[in-house]
């Protein structure tokens, strides 16, 4: 219990039931990054309808909010857990996240809804890095610590297919707010059974604060994100996405600067000389770079291009989710015989392959190639996720984990807005011009313009378009977003296969734990102030 001493024979025994509670409280962030998803058309609905009437810029910011704050915040989070204690934080991180799902279930306007959402990506800053930090403390055998790193990034990759499908489920039986309330049963859970199981862990010898390179961290991600995320809608060249940038790489640099100069910097730059640490990081951001790209376009291609329903176009991706989870486990099995380099640097080829094969779907493909196909991307990934991961937690002390469990998801995040803008963007430019040609002298030429925004919204002009010339605006929606799916499916395999290359080139074969215990803190007994429990941190 909280009010006892943990013995390290205690958090030994239980480690793998603190697992399972860990990725209990992993879950709640990984179902709401894709169920909000589904519910983005009901919410631009008029509110008798049954929705909030959202504008288009609306919908996007009650999904950037939420990114936006979540990733900026990671870092931060992620140090001052390992200052004050890493359970207590996650504690923290729940009751914020259950709070902000309540608010935003009962939101009445779409502008409070992007408000509650940022509470939401509060929340989830301080439950991600936290969960990883914790399991590397927890587990201290390296082996085991694979193992079990394999099953969290399992579970991590549950919202890509059970996401929808639950989300789907619960909109053609409920109201739109029970997309957000289903979070409160998972978070009351890990609540309880953290209590019991999850053991707090913190730097025995924390540096002082550095308040001034958390702000700066929080300002320069935060920027960045904003503008790439808005790159796509206001243009890459834009007056103020150029001036988005600037300020963002302005603020990263400063925020470098200081923590070069600062005597207690709130991230060691010291860490990147370690091939192990900085290689693993790339291979992350690309990874979900590719990822989060690809699914956002496949998302459209299923409902959009072969006419899935919500759920059925859930239940396609799902299969891919249940891969990355058994392929994650069992990655430490082969890194174990062939080391990390050629685990990762094949996961990475097999994920490059599956993007190529993508360009060979068409407006005609029939379900079951398309589930191979992502089933082949989430074999790669299963033996990215997991091994990277792994390197990068173990590069560092135990007692850092934190900055690195925030490094790891802060690269996950980044990699991700930035896929969905790169790959989105690169649909858009081969969209436009496919559509303008095939439309050209076949329809007025008035109404050619606002018929090369998007596929979801040509659709829709479509179904009020009269039916002489419907066949035709649908037909060539789905030629242009195919043939625009495919440039982007080329690139993000170019992407893939260059970030297996630096593998190659700088991640180590093998690098045991004894590197890290060169930059360990001495050794802290396990004590009870204030009543928590502080396991000894090993090096």
């Amino acid at each position: 219990m909280r009010d006892q001493v943990n013995k390290p024979d205690e958090v030994h025994r239980d480690r793998w039931i603190t697992l399972v509670v860990l990725c209990v409280s992993l879950l709640v962030i990984v179902l709401d990054n894709t169920i909000l998803n589904v519910a983005l058309p009901r919410l631009s609905k008029l509110p008798v309808e049954g929705g909030l009437g959202a504008s288009q810029s609306q919908l996007q910011w009650i999904v950037d909010s939420y990114t936006i704050v979540f990733a900026g915040l990671l870092l931060t989070t992620g140090t001052i857990g390992d200052r004050f204690g890493r359970y207590r934080f996650l504690t923290v991180g729940l009751i914020v996240f259950g709070i902000g799902s309540a608010l935003s279930a009962m939101a009445t306007d779409a502008n409070l809804l992007i408000g509650t959402r940022a509470l939401m990506g509060v929340g989830g800053a301080f439950i991600m890095p936290a969960t990883l930090s914790i399991l590397t403390n927890v587990f201290t055998e390296p082996r085991e610590r694979a193992k079990a790193i394999g099953i969290w990034a399992g579970v991590s990759a549950l919202g890509l297919g059970v996401g929808p499908v639950t989300g789907g489920f619960l909109l053609a039986h409920f109201w739109w707010g029970s997309i957000f309330l289903v979070n409160i049963p998972v978070v009351i859970a890990g609540l309880i059974f953290g209590y019991r199981y999850i053991p707090e862990s913190k730097d025995p010898n924390p540096s002082k604060a550095d308040p001034l390179g958390a702000l700066l961290s929080i300002a320069a991600l935060g920027v960045l994100l904003a503008a790439v995320i808005e790159a796509p809608a206001h243009g890459w060249t834009s007056p103020e996405i150029l001036a988005g940038f600037a300020t963002g790489i302005a603020l990263f640099v400063g925020f470098m600067v200081w923590e070069m100069r600062c005597d207690h910097p709130m991230l060691n730059l010291e860490f990147f000389k370690n091939p192990r640490f900085s290689a693993a990081s790339a291979a992350i951001t690309l990874t979900f770079l590719g990822l989060f790209g690809m699914i956002f376009l496949l998302t459209q291609y299923l409902q959009s291009v072969l006419g899935y329903s919500t759920i059925k176009a859930g239940a396609v991706l799902l299969p891919q989710a249940v891969v990355i989870m058994i392929a994650a486990p069992l990655s430490s099995i082969w890194v174990n015989r062939l080391g990390n380099k050629v685990v990762v640097a094949g996961g990475l080829t097999v994920c490059g392959l599956a993007f190529l094969t993508f360009t060979q779907l068409t407006v005609t493909t029939p379900m079951v190639p398309v589930i191979l196909l992502t089933c082949l991307l989430g074999l790669g990934m299963g033996n990215v996720m997991a091994p990277a991961t792994d390197s990068i937690m173990g590069s560092l002390p135990r007692a850092k984990a934190g900055v690195g469990s925030a490094m790891n998801d802060t690269t996950r995040q980044t990699g991700g807005a930035v896929g969905v803008a790169v790959l989105g963007s690169l649909l858009s430019s081969r969209y436009a011009p496919e559509m303008t040609a095939k439309l050209t002298g076949k329809v007025p030429e008035q109404f050619i313009q606002p018929l090369t925004d998007s596929i979801g919204k040509t659709l829709g002009i479509a179904e009020k378009a009269p039916s002489a010339v419907r066949p035709l605006i649908e037909s060539a929606a789905r030629e242009s977003f195919v043939s625009g799916m495919h440039l982007a499916s080329i690139v993000a395999a170019g992407i893939l296969f260059v970030a297996a290359l630096s593998v190659v080139k700088w991640l180590p074969a093998r690098a045991l734990d004894d590197e890290r215990s060169t930059m360990a803190p001495p050794r802290e007994p396990i004590g009870t102030g204030a009543g928590l429990r502080v396991p000894a941190v090993e090096p």
